[in-house]
């Protein structure tokens, strides 16, 4: 085990803020630096900084990892912030023509999506209520407040099977995927929150039921951006919760593509395992993504806070070649995907499941539908 890495840079999220105040300010092409910033830049820092394969203790207590936690906890307020000045001042600013408004809130769009709904990630999993409150109200303001639901109740317990609508099935590529995802995930959520209630002896319609504080927390998200900016604000402000799920999803889509678990029979599936996630342990991007592409001791220790996740080596878990940043670009031309990443899916599985040798009739077998 090695110390702890440095905290600092998983503050970098907070310069991307100050990128959208100067597209603001001036229009015209810094409008591309936020996009350019996050998917870029960080690619090439990972270029330049390489692998960190180091492995803190996964055992460090809470009280070493505040510095490390406070982003999370600061970053939804810098958000709201960033977000209820956009409302305000872009729909009336007379330098700012309506391409160089739709161009802000796709960017305003990306910050939401790949720093917002990421840290909501890192909170809804922990067991404090400010950190869950904080999540739920990140996700209420893209407008995708079941994805607590779907990830928390379906995908943790159903990844790399046919009853998890997030694991993208082999060939699959995301123009099919995304239209998929956006179809079974509300239900599929809902169905899981009614479920739980059942079980508990409670009818859906009980107040504990939370997609009733989904639909609280995002109407109020709604009103304000109409009341901020108009009937033009509440119009931008679809495009950036448009942008930030379209941001999320890419990131589902790679994350197990084409991984699946062993069926044992009777329903029942083998434990989640490193190997069924893709993992990826590029320093700058981890840094951004607060270590989300570790992800694969995230789906085998889900309650690790990230800091402390561990990587593994490529007889433990699969490897993407490049960072999210990068991969999630390629995953909007599905050929290019394809050409990447079904090489890999196919050595994977005759590493880890050399017995089964007909891999379209297994899947087939286990989801008659989709194959």
């Amino acid at each position: 085990m090695t110390p702890l890495p440095n905290a600092l840079p998983f503050w970098l999220s907070l310069a991307l803020p100050p990128l959208a105040l100067a597209g603001m300010a001036w229009g015209g092409w810094t409008i591309a630096l936020l996009p350019l910033a996050t998917w870029w830049l960080f690619t090439i820092l990972d270029a330049l900084t390489g692998h960190n394969t180091a492995n803190p203790d996964p055992q460090t207590p809470e009280d070493a990892l505040t510095a490390y936690r406070a982003i999370t906890l600061v970053w939804p307020w810098v958000q709201f912030a960033l977000l209820a000045t956009m409302l305000w001042y872009v729909p009336q600013a007379p330098h700012l023509d309506t391409g160089e408004r739709i161009g802000l809130f796709f960017g305003m769009g990306v910050i939401s999506g790949t720093i917002g709904i990421n840290y909501s990630h890192e909170l809804m999993h922990q067991k404090s209520r400010l950190e869950r409150w904080l999540a739920d109200l990140l996700l209420a303001s893209v407008l995708y407040s079941h994805f607590r639901s779907e990830h928390l109740r379906v995908h943790h317990t159903h990844v790399g099977t046919p009853r998890d609508p997030v694991t993208a099935r082999y060939n699959e590529g995301f123009h099919r995927f995304f239209p998929r995802v956006l179809v079974q995930c509300p239900p599929s959520a809902w169905k899981a929150e009614a479920a739980m209630l059942s079980r508990r002896g409670l009818p859906w319609w009980h107040r504990t039921n939370p997609f009733w504080r989904y639909a609280v927390l995002q109407l109020a998200f709604l009103a304000l951006a109409l009341a901020l900016g108009g009937w033009s604000g509440l119009g931008l402000f679809l495009i950036q919760a448009g942008t930030a799920i379209w941001q999320l999803e890419l990131v589902n889509y790679i994350e197990h593509y084409g991984l699946t678990r062993r069926h044992l029979g009777e329903g029942k599936y083998e434990h989640v395992l490193p190997r069924h996630s893709w993992n990826a342990d590029l320093r700058a991007s981890n840094w951004l993504l607060i270590n989300l592409q570790r992800h694969s001791d995230h789906h085998y220790k889900p309650d690790r806070r990230f800091p402390v996740l561990q990587t593994y080596s490529s007889d433990e878990a699969p490897q993407l070649p490049f960072g999210y940043p990068l991969m999630t670009m390629a995953a909007m031309f599905p050929p290019l995907w394809k050409r990447i990443m079904n090489r890999r899916v196919k050595a994977w599985r005759r590493m880890h499941y050399p017995d089964i040798k007909d891999w379209h009739a297994y899947n087939k077998a286990l989801n008659p539908v989709t194959g």
